[in-house]
């Protein structure tokens, strides 16, 4: 029995709430939203498909029906808009977090946090802050989307399985993101020589273009917006993959957000490095084996993350 409380109904929430179901890791679903007749109306559409599922008991409830979660996810907020950066919404969606923890911890202490509003690394670094809960069970979903794309847009490049890419988009997500390029690799070929190296490859194919490449991870979030007002169906099936890990007797490494407390020589900020997860939480890091380049770049998303959260009131 793994029961999930989803704070928020709205393109996110709905979406984690239906691939939840579908997917069959939770068997009870709470959805929470201020609007309640649209938590109720989007509990009642995702319950009746149910019959074509596994079993999955969802509703619309308060506060006091997230009694005994193991996982909350957040995904209230205010929603980027077209144009606008994650960290123009800072102040609202810190302020509306800060409402939410007295309400959910009540009832949720011993629950794993998920955050997933924007701007995420400010978010989870409010909730460690202004709540009890142990770091390891503060979780923001970072970079993982970012991640996603980046190894998407490299397996595409080369017409090779994803699984069989490893790459990290680390730091922020948002703007001051970054690729450890020294580490990206297509089965522990670097990528960059993968072409190269393999046997028969096609003459016609460009050189690996590492900046165009990153252009696509960090603007892919914006052409979505701008196309269709918003992004919900990649996002939602990172953080319900974040969920499955956590549910897991197995650990996991996963790009996502968590407080830094001296790892590179990083504190009082949260962040995206490589973080192992399991049903202890995000219980440990992997120090990666970065340069001193991509280690310039960690601290430069970290200070791009402190000038935020001193220029807002948490």
């Amino acid at each position: 029995m793994n029961k999930i409380t989803i704070i928020g109904s709205g393109s996110v929430g709905a979406t984690v709430a239906y691939t939840l179901t579908v997917s069959g890791i939770a068997s009870e679903i709470v959805m929470i939203d201020i609007n309640d007749r649209k938590a109720l109306g989007e509990a009642l559409d995702i319950k009746q498909g149910t019959p074509f599922c596994g079993p999955c008991s969802i509703y619309a409830g308060t506060y006091a029906d997230a009694v005994n979660s193991d996982i909350v996810i957040i995904t209230s907020g205010m929603a980027r808009k077209p144009g606008q950066s994650r960290l123009d919404l800072a102040q609202v969606n810190v302020d509306i977090t800060k409402a939410i923890i007295p309400q959910i911890t009540k009832y949720a202490p011993d629950a794993t946090y998920l955050i997933v509003s924007n701007p995420v690394d400010v978010l989870t670094y409010t909730f460690a802050k202004c709540s009890d809960i142990p770091q390891e069970r503060i979780i923001g979903s970072g970079t993982i989307l970012d991640t996603a794309r980046l190894r998407s847009r490299i397996a595409e490049y080369y017409q090779i399985n994803q699984q069989n890419v490893h790459a990290y988009v680390l730091g922020e997500h948002g703007d001051s993101s970054f690729v450890p390029w020294s580490l990206a690799n297509i089965s522990n070929v670097p990528v960059e020589d993968y072409g190269r190296m393999v046997q028969k490859a096609d003459p016609l194919v460009p050189a690996f273009d590492r900046v165009q490449v990153e252009e696509y991870m960090r603007k892919s979030g914006g052409r979505i917006i701008e196309r269709k007002g918003a992004t919900f169906y990649a996002v939602s099936a990172s953080v319900c993959h974040v969920c499955k890990c956590l549910l897991s007797g197995v650990d996991t490494t996963l790009t996502v957000s968590t407080m830094m407390n001296g790892e590179y020589g990083l504190s009082d900020v949260a962040l995206s490095v490589l973080t192992i997860v399991g049903n202890k939480g995000a219980h440990n890091k992997v120090l990666l084996p970065l340069n001193d380049e991509e280690l310039a770049k960690l601290h430069k998303s970290a200070e791009s993350l402190k000038d935020v959260i001193s220029s807002i009131t948490i």
